[in-house]
């Protein structure tokens, strides 16, 4: 009971955010009270921090190049090739905001995407002079694709790398079965959508308006070198697999290596228009902190018996069949990520998944089902994911406001009907590959 009320207050005080009080210092707080009452030892911290390291820095490098890359013009210059593609047709330029949000969600991550794309959309939307109901329809687009798409890379979702490293899984392995599964989880959100929304979204619009895509590049040095950073970056992912090297290290040479050409480094600092220090300090160092105080207060929540009781429903489930197994599992996650969120939930699924005495078919299923569950269940509510705070809070600020009921009336209807096409297409494809 103490390791549950500290976890209680520890998520309310990361969701609430006090004023001065960031998510890294709450979740620390909450690490020191489970220290100071014994719910966690001190060897637990390295047991912890080796579980979340290279998930928190890769995030944070991830971001990093995603700032450097959106104060270049590159999202904007993207959102507005789409809105010209769209040619006018509003049922065309849906589907290709969703699309985009997809991209940018797999190679920029869940919370790159509600961060960056959700304004510029909301940008645009105004230049289009869409009602509120169309522009609505938009929005939640935007903001559910992020982390609907989350799943095809390692690096997509914070919660995919933690559960990658915690299991072993090589990059080039966790995409083999991921991107297809991924394609299905589109396309399901997609459609969803679309049957949700298609009579709010406009038959035409006026691209009068729209700036022309060239307008909103604003270093085309930056610019010019995106294209081939982020091709050598996915590159280097499966060429340093075999060679043991921290997925971190990798991103972190990128974002270094994006970061030399907007300060102009070689120039020292002459001729620079992106800002570097600027970016740095926008970069989420505050993730740091919550990564290692949230998952040690959570950590403390297995000690008191989560991980064991957990073990034994993922016993039952695996007794039941790969399809009851794989469901299960991932609805059952989804359950507890829009409770908890989805970064206390993960290790919780990954602990009692890693202790279950289950045939080792079945708990591949089960480690891959528990990504998908974390990734789309916390859709369900506003607290299930960081991603999802975020975007809350980007729409707040540009004064599009949605209300927790409004947006789980929502939730409750898109994310149940996704979430189970992309649990049956994980049943149906990891079979097939491993032969």
């Amino acid at each position: 009971m103490l390791a549950l009320a500290i976890f209680i207050v520890t998520l309310t005080l990361v969701i609430w955010q006090p004023k001065g009080l960031g998510i890294g210092w709450s979740a620390i707080g909450g690490a020191l009270v489970a220290l100071t009452f014994g719910v966690v030892q001190p060897a637990d911290i390295g047991i912890v921090w080796n579980i979340v390291w290279d998930a928190t820095f890769t995030f944070v490098a991830l971001i990093i190049i995603s700032l450097i890359l959106d104060d270049a013009g590159f999202f904007g210059w993207a959102a507005l090739h789409v809105a010209k593609f769209g040619n006018g047709k509003g049922r065309l330029l849906f589907p290709m905001i969703v699309i985009l949000g997809a991209f940018i969600s797999a190679f920029f991550a869940n919370d790159g995407a509600a961060l960056l794309l959700t304004p510029i959309v909301i940008a645009i939307l105004l230049r289009l002079d869409f009602s509120p109901k169309s522009a609505l329809a938009f929005i939640i687009a935007t903001g559910f694709i992020a982390d609907t798409a989350s799943l095809p890379l390692i690096t997509s979702n914070l919660v995919n790398i933690v559960s990658a490293n915690y299991f072993d899984i090589g990059f080039g392995r966790y995409a083999s079965v991921m991107v297809p599964v991924n394609i299905v989880s589109v396309l399901a959100t997609l459609l969803v959508l679309w049957l949700v929304y298609a009579r709010h979204i406009p038959k035409h619009y006026s691209t009068a308006n729209l700036s022309s895509p060239q307008s909103a590049i604003k270093d085309p040095l930056v610019f010019r070198a995106a294209f081939p950073l982020l091709a050598l970056l996915l590159l280097a992912y499966f060429a340093t697999e075999s060679l043991g090297i921290a997925i971190s290290l990798v991103t972190g040479a990128a974002a270094l290596l994006l970061m030399s050409i907007a300060g102009r480094w070689w120039q020292g600092g002459r001729s620079a228009i992106i800002s570097v220090s600027s970016v740095l300090r926008k970069a989420p160092w505050q993730i740091v902190l919550f990564s290692i105080g949230m998952y040690l207060v959570v950590y403390g929540l297995g000690n008191a018996g989560l991980t064991a009781y957990g073990a034994q429903i993922l016993n039952w489930l695996g007794q039941r069949g790969n399809i009851v197994a794989t469901l299960g599992t991932g609805f059952l996650s989804a359950i507890v990520a829009s409770v908890m969120n989805n970064m206390p939930s993960t290790l919780i699924g990954a602990l009692a998944i890693d202790h279950a005495q289950v045939p080792a078919a079945t708990q591949e299923l089960m480690i891959y089902a528990n990504v998908i569950g974390n990734d789309l269940g916390p859709k369900f509510t506003p607290i299930g994911s960081l991603a999802t705070l975020l975007w809350l809070h980007v729409l707040a600020e540009k004064n599009y406001k949605i209300s927790w009921v409004q947006y789980m009336k929502i939730g409750l209807v898109i994310t149940p009907p996704v979430l189970l096409a992309t649990l049956l297409a994980l049943v149906f494809w990891l079979p097939i590959i491993n032969g």
